[in-house]
């Protein structure tokens, strides 16, 4: 008796196939136990915009905050509240004044509220910032402009000329507020 691809079927042992059991297993929960249980750990808090705020959202690693002009902000010292929870989801309030942002060195709420403040055209309604923003926590700094750079020549070597002419648009933005402080 000839077998698939000429392996006679007489004689063979067939291996057992199946799963190894995971360190995350508990026994007695179902699986869906085990996920319902897993999901509820972890909680993310999501902000709705409402018509007071500038802005309201969050990143990829559970960042998530508002943003309002403050009580005492002036045309002169244009100055804004961030509320919300970090990539922890320990809960924050930030007071900035958009004139002593340095998108050279600024944080990712900074610069969505210098984006707000500045209007910026968001690409698809969402950002003008770059991609690289979604894996940044509340304090980490970066230097945006150097980020545009290099998106831009991403977008370039990738024939991505729309893009890159909207990563230009909003740099130039941020250079013009950087130029007229």
């Amino acid at each position: 008796m000839m077998g698939i691809n000429g392996i006679g079927a007489q004689g063979c042992s067939m291996a057992g196939y199946g799963t190894k059991r995971t360190e995350n297993h508990v026994p007695g929960k179902s699986f869906a136990e085990q996920i319902d249980s897993a999901a509820s750990q972890k909680t993310h808090i999501v902000y709705m915009k409402t018509d007071d705020m500038l802005y309201s959202g969050g990143n990829g690693t559970g960042l998530s905050f508002y943003i309002k002009y403050a009580e005492n902000s002036t045309e002169d010292d244009p100055t804004v509240v961030a509320k919300g929870v970090d990539e922890n989801g320990k809960e924050f309030e930030q007071t900035i004044h958009i004139n002593k942002i340095n998108p050279r060195a600024a944080t990712i709420v900074e610069m969505r509220a210098l984006e707000a403040y500045t209007g910026v055209e968001k690409q698809y309604g969402f950002t003008s910032l770059p991609l690289e923003t979604g894996s940044m926590g509340l304090r980490d700094r970066r230097d945006f402009m150097n980020m545009f750079k290099k998106t831009i020549s991403d977008m370039n070597l990738l024939s991505q000329r729309n893009s890159a002419a909207y990563y230009q648009y909003s740099m130039q933005a941020y250079w013009n507020f950087m130029n007229r402080k």
